[in-house]
């Protein structure tokens, strides 16, 4: 459990600072770049496309863990946007709050007792 949760905080600093580097040399607008590559059908459109899904995916399990509540659709919504910037933070919360006990943290714990 430490190993992963070092990789959970490394992941973090991680996409932080390469966030912040790639913000200031480049700007913000992430959002026009990334749908445009995908509307252009380009290898980085086809990637951005793939991730956006996986983006989706993790945000769908989010909030199916949270059983759908409103918390739950919530950090569902923002899971989908922040991607690891927001899932690796919210892994390493639960692996804490869990005791390390992988199933609860991925079937959360009304479906473990």
């Amino acid at each position: 459990m430490n190993v992963f949760r070092i990789i959970l905080l490394l992941m973090t600093i991680a996409i932080l600072t390469i966030t912040l580097i790639v913000g200031l040399n480049h700007g913000w607008d992430l959002l026009t770049i990334f749908f445009s590559d995908i509307m252009a059908l380009t290898w980085p459109g086809q990637f951005n496309f793939d991730f956006m899904c996986f983006l989706i995916l993790s945000g769908l399990w989010v909030a199916w863990r949270n059983n759908f509540s409103t918390g739950g659709i919530t950090l569902g919504l923002l899971a989908s946007v922040a991607g690891i910037m927001f899932l690796a933070p919210y892994l390493l919360f639960l692996s804490y709050r869990s005791e390390g006990d992988m199933k609860v943290i991925l079937l959360g714990e009304s479906r473990t007792s």
